[in-house]
């Protein structure tokens, strides 16, 4: 069994993470590229003055030549976030637009809700969305970001990369491998041929495709969900997908500063994974159900001394494996990863997972902030 749980992982590693790790790198920003379309830059809001502050000056700062657009949605704040929108709308008219959200319908997805009406409100055609906690890498964000419709022959949605910032302490540690090891999955998923989500702090499609999902209507009553879900339904009506995966593309966020508020995030980013489709939780169960059956396992032997010595060596080769293979991930994508570390963090990591499973099976209820 625990050979097994092995040999999948180095499967997975060797056919989705080692690949996408060693890919050809993408053009740079300073490199003549199809950017002539405007865009809409779309950022929903609730009580986020403090990170609007850090946000929208660097988004009014980036470094496009076609024209674009910030569409802010104040969904239902408290603070003053209207006010400092309105100042903005009058010193950039042609850059600003606020939206505001004064109710959510009952039994509607508050954000997905919100973010409905900032779409009907964007006047261009390609939408790139962030959230208010978030900033870009770089001025170039939005230059790469747009890059990415070009591929596939014309893509439809684009998949970015968002990161956590560092900070000292284990939790701060535990986020960023996550959030890693979730990219890797995913973007190297759909640099394969198979999409099946992204993340809202770093994502792009056209109205067109998210009218060809008919929004979120297949999902708007449920709280989590407006960025994997709408990836399923845009893949499911044959939306062509790309990834954009270059450091000055990402964007950062400042990572929960708590346990207990990771862990309410984490219950609500993995919600959404019941309604993926078939093949896609199949994919990413059979690689999360071998790593933690292969903990599971190693725990078992233990029990037993004759089994100490293979165990060990079983152990020394996945660990050196995995680890370089994560190693080489994170390079990639200049998200670190402490090789010392990484054996406790994996173990963590999947126990976590398993920890989560088990809450949402007992306990579905979510909350919105």
């Amino acid at each position: 069994m625990l050979l097994a749980c092995v040999l999948v992982q180095l499967v997975y590693a060797a056919y989705f993470f080692w690949p996408f790790a060693r890919r050809p790198v993408e053009a740079a920003s300073n490199e003549l590229g199809p950017d002539s379309e405007p865009v809409s830059i779309v950022v929903c809001a609730r009580n986020e003055l403090d990170n609007l502050r850090n946000l929208l000056p660097l988004l009014l700062k980036q470094d496009y030549p076609a024209p674009f657009e910030i569409v802010l949605i104040d969904d239902r704040s408290h603070d003053d976030t209207y006010l400092y929108a309105q100042q903005l709308a009058q010193y950039y008219p042609e850059k600003f637009r606020l939206v505001t959200v004064d109710r959510t319908p009952d039994g509607f997805a508050p954000k997905k809700y919100a973010l409905t009406l900032g779409i009907k409100a964007a006047r261009f055609p390609r939408l790139l969305f962030t959230d208010a906690d978030c900033i870009p890498a770089t001025n170039q964000w939005l230059r790469l970001m747009q890059r990415g419709f070009a591929q596939k022959n014309g893509a439809d949605l684009v998949l970015g990369f968002s990161a956590y910032t560092e900070a000292p302490g284990f939790l701060n540690q535990l986020i960023r491998y996550e959030t890693l090891l979730t990219a890797a999955q995913y973007l190297s998923f759909a640099w394969r041929g198979w999409p099946y989500m992204g993340v809202g702090r770093n994502l792009a499609y056209t109205r067109a495709c998210f009218n060809a999902t008919k929004g979120f209507a297949s999902h708007i009553r449920q709280l989590s969900g407006d960025d994997d879900l709408l990836v399923q339904d845009a893949v499911h009506q044959h939306q062509r997908v790309a990834v954009v995966a270059e450091p000055s593309a990402h964007t950062f966020s400042e990572p929960a500063a708590t346990w207990p508020a990771w862990w309410r995030q984490k219950r609500r980013h993995l919600s959404a994974g019941r309604a993926y489709r078939l093949g896609d939780r199949l994919r990413i169960g059979t690689f999360v159900f071998a790593n933690m059956l292969f903990y599971l396992a190693t725990v078992l032997l233990l029990i037993s001394p004759n089994n100490w010595v293979p165990l060990a060596v079983v152990w020394v080769l996945r660990t050196l494996f995995v680890s370089a293979v994560y190693a080489r991930v994170g390079r990639r994508l200049h998200q670190p990863v402490s090789v010392g570390l990484l054996p406790v963090l994996d173990a963590v990591y999947f126990f976590q997972y398993l920890a989560l499973g088990i809450s949402l099976f007992l306990n579905r209820t979510l909350r919105w902030k």
